[in-house]
């Protein structure tokens, strides 16, 4: 599964709906909507400490040029042969985040019927003020600031049909939301943004909410399911069949500006 991962996802898929892309080497440089820049790549080429300096400061070189950009996300990944990358980040201004695990596995087996709650119930979302509520709730959760520029990206990969958002609701309150996005040209599904609210945790939402997201995967004939979890969401995927392949680690440089 790791191979697959590798293989199929690591690929212009990932960079999928950003604004621009370009090459240097093996790296993918690619630019989102509200001044976001992604590096990512299959490999680093059997690069050597002195060759990932010079791919680290070509990306930052190629970002800092651009003076919307606010912030650069590099993306590694713990399997991956890369001596000094951890120690050339830090000298390039990058900071480490929490990092995640890379879980994959057979969307049957998140497909199961699970039934929430008494009063709660699904759907899948399409419109605008939804998609802005199901947002907010999860940067609430997240911690994270209010981005337009998130609402309008959803609402870009909804209108294209390359994703699905689905909420959870109770008493008419979102309590639970999460998207999924199909990979073209892949046998991979990807689940993300899942978020509940705290009082509504351990009551089995996440999990219904997550099965449903399976079944439009294999409606969409997609074989695999695959997601960067915290510590919060692994078990639950985990209890799902899912395996957890790797681990990946964003490190983020923010403009000072």
């Amino acid at each position: 599964m790791l191979k697959a991962y590798d293989e199929q996802l690591r690929t212009d898929a990932e960079t999928s709906g950003a604004v621009s892309v370009a090459r240097h080497g093996p790296l993918r440089l690619a630019t989102f909507d509200g001044g976001r820049g992604f590096i990512s790549y299959q490999d680093l080429g059997g690069a050597d400490q002195a060759g990932i300096e010079a791919l680290v400061s070509a990306a930052v070189a190629h970002f800092g040029a651009d003076p919307a950009i606010e912030e650069i996300e590099w993306k590694t990944r713990g399997h991956d042969h890369a001596p000094g990358l951890h120690e050339t980040l830090l000298q390039h201004g990058f900071e480490p985040e929490d990092p995640e695990s890379i879980m994959v596995g057979e969307a049957r087996l998140l497909a199961v019927d699970v039934a929430p709650p008494d009063g709660v119930g699904l759907r899948a979302i399409t419109s605008e003020e939804d998609v802005r509520a199901a947002s907010t709730m999860q940067d609430g959760v997240f911690g994270s600031p209010v981005l337009e520029a998130r609402v309008v990206s959803l609402m870009r990969g909804l209108a294209a049909g390359e994703s699905e958002m689905w909420v959870a609701e109770a008493a008419g309150e979102i309590v639970s939301a999460g998207r999924i996005d199909m990979v073209p040209g892949s046998e991979f599904a990807g689940i993300w943004g899942g978020a509940t609210l705290e009082k509504w945790r351990g009551r089995g939402i996440y999990r219904a909410l997550t099965a449903a997201r399976a079944r439009t995967a294999i409606a969409r004939g997609k074989r695999y399911i695959h997601s960067d979890s915290t510590e919060f969401s692994r078990p639950i995927l985990e209890r799902s069949g899912l395996v957890k392949v790797g681990t990946t680690t964003p490190y983020v440089r923010r403009s000072p500006r």
